[in-house]
């Protein structure tokens, strides 16, 4: 059978938004609550090259990087029953959007600049992208990136919510949307 006709039941998940924003820890919340594998694309890729992310960018470049990430989610995208956190810059490649969108259903986890700003002490050591930005140029990069994370099939606004309420949420919409479209 070929994965276009997965029944939306059976489709995997795809978390988008910016970095920090939650997606590996409500991906990982969601998969216990569906009883689906859970997978982190930048710990996957880590794992193939025995090295942090900051680290292959440094060795061998984003661009490297990035055609990796590509050939991990084309692959792990066609699976069944996969919760799946992708990278804050994995959405920006335009295929990436086309095969997400094609074969998953695709959640954008939304944050506002406010509350982002209070978790950038907690990130910034570990986001290569990060690196030698000034909180300017974050923000400017945040809200450029927005444009992109607007292709997706369901958005759910973060803000004021803890993880717990978030993984609730999109499993409730999940399971509504089963019962809806495939009774």
């Amino acid at each position: 059978m070929a994965y276009n006709d997965i029944s939306l039941r059976e489709k995997s998940i795809v978390f988008i938004g910016f970095m920090g924003v939650g997606k590996t820890t409500i991906g990982e919340m969601v998969a216990k609550k569906l009883y689906r594998d859970f997978v982190d694309i930048d710990q996957e890729i880590e794992k193939e090259f025995n090295m942090p992310t900051s680290q292959i960018f440094k060795e061998h470049g984003e661009t490297f990087f990035r055609q990796k990430e590509k050939e991990v989610i084309s692959r792990l995208s066609k699976q069944r029953l996969k919760i799946i956190s992708l990278g804050g810059g994995a959405f920006l490649q335009e295929e990436i959007q086309e095969i997400c969108l094609s074969n998953c259903i695709v959640f954008f986890l939304d944050l506002s600049w406010d509350s982002w700003k209070e978790r950038i002490s907690l990130i910034i050591d570990s986001r290569p992208v990060l690196q030698g930005r000034s909180l300017e140029d974050v923000e400017k990069l945040f809200y450029d990136r927005q444009a992109i994370y607007s292709n997706h099939h369901s958005k759910v606004e973060t803000d004021n919510l803890d993880i717990e309420e978030v993984a609730n949420y999109i499993v409730d919409s999940l399971k509504t949307a089963w019962d809806i479209y495939q009774p």
